[in-house]
């Protein structure tokens, strides 16, 4: 897996590649939380690239929302989905807890 980070005035934006599995969650969990602990709370992750999530990269997910959203600061918010991992999200519930975009831009310009 590989994440890259890109600042902008509103949200950071997280390009997320490859696969997220119980291997990679904690690096993926680090990055996140990373973001959220030096005040960054409006992320968008672009998930264009990404091949596979698992139930970590799921508690991860859960784990920053929870965070960016605590006090009302911010969210987390989804981009460019693979159809894949789309349907995985509906069968845990998960796309009522994420605003998911289609493309990173309108991602990033919701902030």
């Amino acid at each position: 897996m590989e994440i890259t980070h890109q600042e902008f005035k509103r949200c950071d934006l997280f390009k997320l590649i490859g696969r997220i599995d119980s291997a990679t969650a904690p690096q993926f969990a680090k990055a996140l939380e990373k973001a959220v602990g030096s005040g960054k709370y409006k992320l968008v992750l672009d998930m264009s690239e990404l091949e596979y999530m698992s139930s970590a990269g799921f508690r991860a997910l859960l784990a920053a929302q929870r965070a960016a959203k605590k006090y009302n600061r911010g969210e987390v918010t989804l981009a460019s989905m693979p159809d894949r991992i789309h349907e995985a999200f509906d069968l845990a519930g998960f796309t009522e807890l994420f605003k998911i975009f289609d493309d990173p831009l309108q991602a990033v310009g919701h902030f």
